[in-house]
């Protein structure tokens, strides 16, 4: 097979478990006013593929610059305060005529179905409505924001009977008030309201940068973490994307993900691929060691049986990894196995023995090894081990490099000793702790 029809299958393949995690799961995807104007065609792209594989969508768009046209077209300016357009009548209309005809070009672009082009057979139906219940801002410093205002509610059992009816919601960052006010409200308040509102399983933020730290994309951090984030000195309007996400989390959306909307593909990769393209925030982490459970069972198996068929590890069977479950830590990847190790005790209860440490041929980085062992000998401590022994045939520099010390084969304990295996001819390795 050409290596390009390879890869493509074994990102299919790859991708799968993803399209099965994100069916009839509901998404709330915020796009600011300049991705409709640069990237428009190929977001719209994008969300029908996601529709198609039986996400529920939830759309909220943005009008900044094209509020900034029409004010401009009339040679009039908007004042900005704590970054929120102070809305007067004129910028209002603005606002609700930029509304209405970003809302019917985005539709028209969803009820596109040429033959030869992404969308064809798509037949998606969109529905907008009044599911934002406003109030005004008010006055706050003495700045009367006037027609600026804030969510009142989210009307969220007439967006749910829209996702149930099998219909994309599309929703402008208008709101209105029950004496039949309008009001601008800022759209990514608009998305994080909605996402929190209908228990959202994602709020996804295409944003106009990536999160980055030491020039480095940050992939994920748990709401503790970025907290921590926040208090260094970044952009303002970063930081209010962030603490956007941290209450979105904090208000019960499972996970949030800010994605670089100028990247193409960014939103699929970020979904569809383990490593994604941004930056998940979630309560949870995204990747933990832990202790192992039986329901980890499948995933070690398949970890550990390319080194198994290398030689490089002892085969394992089902029924005994069942048994000494309890002997194993593993790090979990958003639901991958991608590390393992095991402490088996001896019944002289001071020493054990280190077996099985393998990680992902993918992630063989940032010393998930050593994280591994660091865990394991943490464990081995609370448990009044003295010595720590382990039996290896290519590793043996990497565990001399972490303190282990060559020594000969009547050196194991008689437990262990009676089943070496002299083919293998392992070396045997000690460390006290």
């Amino acid at each position: 097979m050409p290596n390009q029809q390879a890869h493509f299958v074994n990102w299919f393949r790859d991708s799968s478990p993803y399209i099965h995690a994100h069916r009839n799961k509901t998404f709330v995807v915020f796009f600011n006013g300049e991705a409709v104007i640069n990237d428009c065609d190929n977001l719209i792209h994008d969300f029908a593929l996601l529709k198609s594989l039986g996400i529920r969508l939830v759309l909220v768009h943005g009008l900044r610059p094209q509020i900034e046209q029409r004010l401009k077209q009339q040679n009039c300016t908007s004042v900005f305060q704590q970054n929120l357009r102070i809305t007067d009548k004129q910028a209002l209309q603005c606002a609700k005529e930029a509304a209405g005809l970003v809302r019917v070009e985005i539709e028209a672009l969803l009820s596109m179905g040429l033959p030869n082009s992404p969308m064809a057979g798509a037949k998606i139906k969109v529905a907008s409505g009044n599911f934002v219940i406003a109030k005004p801002l008010g006055i706050i410093d003495g700045i009367d924001y006037q027609h600026t205002g804030k969510v009142r509610r989210i009307e969220h059992a007439a967006i749910h009977q829209q996702l149930e009816d099998d219909n994309v919601v599309l929703i402008s960052p208008i709101g209105y008030s029950p004496s039949g006010e309008i009001f601008n409200l800022a759209a990514e308040q608009v998305a994080t309201e909605i996402a929190i509102a209908l228990k959202a399983e994602k709020l996804i933020l295409l944003t106009e940068q990536d999160c980055l730290s030491n020039q480095q994309l940050i992939q994920q951090m748990t709401t503790d973490e970025l907290k921590t984030f926040l208090q260094q000195d970044i952009n303002k309007q970063q930081a209010e994307t962030l603490n956007t996400a941290l209450q979105s989390c904090q208000q019960g959306v499972e996970r949030v993900h800010l994605i670089n909307r100028k990247t193409d593909g960014a939103l699929l990769l970020e979904l569809f691929t383990r490593d994604g393209r941004g930056t998940l925030i979630s309560s949870s982490p995204y990747e933990e060691i832990r202790s192992a459970n039986l329901t980890d069972i499948a995933g070690i198996l398949e970890l550990i049986k390319p080194l198994e068929q290398a030689g490089l590890l002892i085969r394992r069977c089902r029924e005994n990894l069942e048994i000494k479950i309890n002997d194993y830590i593993v790090i979990e990847r958003d639901g991958l196995i991608i590390g393992c190790i095991a402490l088996h005790l001896i019944k002289d209860n001071q020493s054990a023995e280190i077996a099985s440490l393998a990680v992902h041929a993918d992630y063989q980085k940032l010393d998930r090894g050593y994280r591994l062992l660091d865990h394991l000998q943490v464990k081995a401590k609370k448990l009044n081990i003295k010595t720590l022994f382990v039996l290896s045939t290519q590793a043996i520099h990497w565990f001399i490099e972490r303190g282990f010390k060559e020594a000969k084969i009547e050196s194991l304990p008689e437990q262990r000793k009676q089943f070496y295996n002299y083919e293998r001819n392992s070396k045997v390795l000690f460390k006290n702790i």
